[in-house]
């Protein structure tokens, strides 16, 4: 269980750093007239998306979730700042069962 939540934190974070590069710098020096960051950066997050969707299910299969809170947990790689807010909701919603003797 440790091992999927840990996955699951460190892909949402670099994600959320990604994606917060990409939005709050990337996305203001292509309308100055640079592109190059975003077509980097852009890529970078679209690759560490599709890793985060796959942890992110995982944990939810995992942990049993519903299907509400799944799709919210999903949706959490594509709107700045809220990896980092559903990263720390879930590991501590779940602490709980980490200490739990096997």
């Amino acid at each position: 269980m440790r091992g999927v939540v840990l996955r699951y934190r460190v892909m949402a974070y670099i994600t959320g750093v990604v994606l917060v590069i990409l939005c709050f710098v990337g996305i203001p020096l292509q309308l100055a007239g640079y592109p190059a960051l975003v077509n980097v950066v852009g890529t970078v997050h679209g690759i560490l998306y599709i890793i985060y969707l796959v942890t992110a299910a995982m944990l939810a299969w995992k942990l049993r979730l519903r299907p509400g809170r799944t799709i919210v947990l999903l949706l959490a790689g594509t709107i700045p700042i809220l990896t980092f807010l559903a990263a720390e909701t879930t590991a501590d919603r779940e602490r709980p069962l980490l200490h739990r003797a096997p």
